[in-house]
């Protein structure tokens, strides 16, 4: 771990995000932003504090259900609202003081930048000067704090709320990311005036005392791809491309064949063992192991494990499932179930089941496992043969060697051996047609 104390911002209303749901809560690849950010610093630093403010209460209980040992602090936005007012304690007799802190260096990143590495920030965590910030190189610097710069030296940082039109003109954009030896914190925090357009106190004003008084100050250049905030749901979508291309990329260096790469949603946390082939338009979710098989087009995997099998294509299968040695064709979904060495060819639907060695499930059929109060199990031995059409009705049990004839509805266990048929009996009346439809003798 690095001597450094990391601090998140995460107090900001998000207004722009146009939701309900908390900026930072908001998820690329099946995580939350914060969380993604957390992840990485955690590799840097054991001393982390996250500051919030707006709706602190549900993003506190978010934070304490997954991690353990991070610091939370809640903003006192009424008398000290802004970014640097998130780093005052904001209680007692120094208000404007330092939140306290373990290290003697502080690295401080924003809630909504989902994307940044571990490996990139270890360029911010310098001994030579007194403060690294991040620096952006756009078309387009809208939306951003514009970085004044002479040289290689960083002179100051204006928000774009209160730039005139010659300071938007630059390109250099402020990318919310800061280190700052303490002192620096410490003493110039207590400094800062909230005489501004927006009545706050921003951290970049720290940049400006910084160099009046002859400190120094390197920029870290980076890619937008590794540095773009979030404020809008068009840059969640933004930034969520950025990150289904890392993930792919890294699947494909494991030995993982893409066709079509760019059709394929990924989550985080998805794993790939041995050689696997994922066709186009597949979705695979946070928690799905595929192992050694291929997915075919349009399938979705959630939460599951799929292991020496072929699944799809517009398979479906659902969390809290097993499938080893299988074949899942078209349109067959399956949930919460058990499947070794089965064969489901095409529309079906398996759930809460377990199903042994040699079975082959039909077309049509289904399993009824839910009686409108609780979800029920159907367990299915080896070499049995389901036929089409056939409605599987929980609890049930089908021992082996059991051939199950097409258009039955089964609610009574089978035993080893059984012919299982339950029907009507069908009637066939002569010359009908004829008689129903005269016209056409």
């Amino acid at each position: 771990m690095n001597q450094v104390s990391i601090i998140i911002l995460s107090a900001g209303f998000g207004t722009r995000m146009k939701s309900k749901i908390p900026k930072v809560l908001h998820k690329i690849c099946g995580k939350e932003m914060l969380f993604c950010i957390i992840d990485e610093a955690r590799k840097l630093s054991d001393d982390l504090h996250i500051i919030l403010y707006n709706e602190a209460g549900l993003i506190k209980e978010k934070i304490d259900s997954i991690y353990q040992n991070i610091n939370i602090h809640i903003q006192n936005h009424d008398e000290f609202p802004g970014t640097a007012g998130a780093l005052m304690k904001g209680f007692g007799e120094n208000k404007k003081s330092l939140i306290d802190t373990k290290y003697q260096n502080i690295l401080i990143l924003s809630g909504d930048m989902p994307l940044i590495q571990a490996s990139m920030l270890k360029n911010f965590i310098r001994n030579d000067c007194d403060i690294t910030m991040g620096i952006l190189e756009l078309e387009d610097a809208s939306g951003y704090g514009r970085v004044i710069m002479k040289e290689d030296k960083v002179l100051g940082i204006v928000e774009e709320k209160d730039a005139d039109e010659k300071t938007k003109a630059i390109n250099l954009a402020n990318a919310g990311i800061y280190y700052f030896k303490k002192e620096i914190l410490e003493k110039y925090l207590p400094m800062l005036e909230s005489n501004n357009n927006q009545n706050e106190y921003y951290l970049t004003d720290i940049i400006g005392h910084a160099f009046i008084n002859n400190c120094k100050i390197l920029g870290v250049s980076a890619k937008e791809s590794e540095f773009i905030g979030v404020n809008s749901k068009l840059d969640l979508a933004k930034a969520e491309s950025f990150m289904l291309k890392l993930l792919r990329e890294k699947a494909m260096r494991d030995g993982v064949i893409f066709r079509i790469p760019d059709s394929t949603y990924i989550e985080f946390d998805v794993e790939f063992i041995g050689e696997c082939e994922i066709e186009s338009n597949c979705v695979l979710r946070r928690g799905a192991k595929i192992i050694e098989s291929k997915i075919l087009a349009n399938s979705v995997i959630e939460d599951s494990i799929v292991e020496n099998s072929t699944i799809g294509p517009f398979a479906r299968i659902r969390p809290k499932s097993h499938i080893k040695d299988s074949h899942i064709g078209n349109f067959v979904e399956v949930k919460a179930s058990i499947l070794n060495d089965v064969k489901a060819g095409h529309l079906s639907y398996l759930g809460d089941s377990n199903i042994d060695s040699g079975t082959n499930i039909g077309a049509g059929v289904i399993t009824c496992n839910y009686d409108g109060i609780k979800k029920h199990k159907t367990i299915i031995g080896k070499n049995v043969f389901v036929g089409s059409d056939t409605q599987l009705i929980a609890p049930l049990e089908i021992e082996s060697n059991v051939l199950i004839a097409a258009g039955s509805s089964v609610s009574k266990n089978a035993q080893d051996g059984d012919l299982v048929i339950s029907r009507t009996k069908q009637s066939n009346k002569q010359g009908f047609y004829y008689k129903f439809f005269k016209d056409k003798k």
